[in-house]
């Protein structure tokens, strides 16, 4: 078993025992020909950690909050959005770097892994000491890699021993709403549209 696969098999027996609504929208596997299909039609190989984890999960099935920073997307929904921004980069100076340490808005080489409220958590496919790296693409700034996980295993192991331990992902703690849904809250945050959140047990 992989790292990628033993992460979401820890993730779904947390939920299987905790929050079984909340499993019941992660989607089933990706065909391995519908990624082929998608690493062709963007002109881009995927990476094996990405691959593994679509073929666990081809996304959601509906929108949850299931992992903590952005939700998971489907090889459709990568495709998608991957295409939006490069429709998009080069009528907003997209591509440009405005400065020696700055990021661009978007470049050729990032992959969506998931979509979050203020933009995408993107796979960093460009050559050197940051390649798969985990960072963040948000709609309105440039993107963000000072804090990038350096791996997508690492990001979906840390979430799975969080559960498991009761810990948090970065600033995220994970959280059960009234109806025993996972909740991943920013800071901590013990209320949810003024209902209360219960702290997710561990385990």
């Amino acid at each position: 078993m992989t790292p990628v696969t033993e992460a979401w098999v820890r993730i779904e027996g947390w939920l299987r025992r905790h929050a079984p609504a909340s499993i019941d929208v992660l989607a089933p596997p990706a065909a391995q020909e519908s990624i082929t299909a998608a690493e062709a039609e963007l002109g881009l190989s995927f990476p094996t950690e990405l691959v593994e984890s679509l073929r666990r999960h081809d996304g959601l099935t509906e929108w949850a909050n299931i992992l903590p920073e952005a939700a998971p997307l489907s090889v459709v929904g990568i495709v998608e959005h991957r295409q939006m921004r490069m429709d998009i980069a080069p009528d907003v100076d997209g591509f440009a770097r405005h400065g020696a340490e700055s990021e661009p808005w978007w470049h050729e080489r990032w992959l969506p892994f998931g979509n979050g409220d203020c933009g995408l958590q993107v796979i960093d496919l460009r050559p050197g000491p940051g390649f798969a790296n985990v960072g963040w693409a948000p709609t309105s700034n440039p993107a963000d890699f000072s804090d990038a996980w350096p791996s997508l295993e690492a990001y979906l192991t840390t979430v799975a021993a969080a559960l498991e331990t009761g810990g948090a992902v970065d600033v995220w703690y994970p959280y059960l709403t009234i109806d025993g849904m996972l909740w991943w809250s920013l800071g901590g945050a013990t209320e949810l549209n003024g209902e209360p959140l219960r702290p997710a047990p561990q385990g």
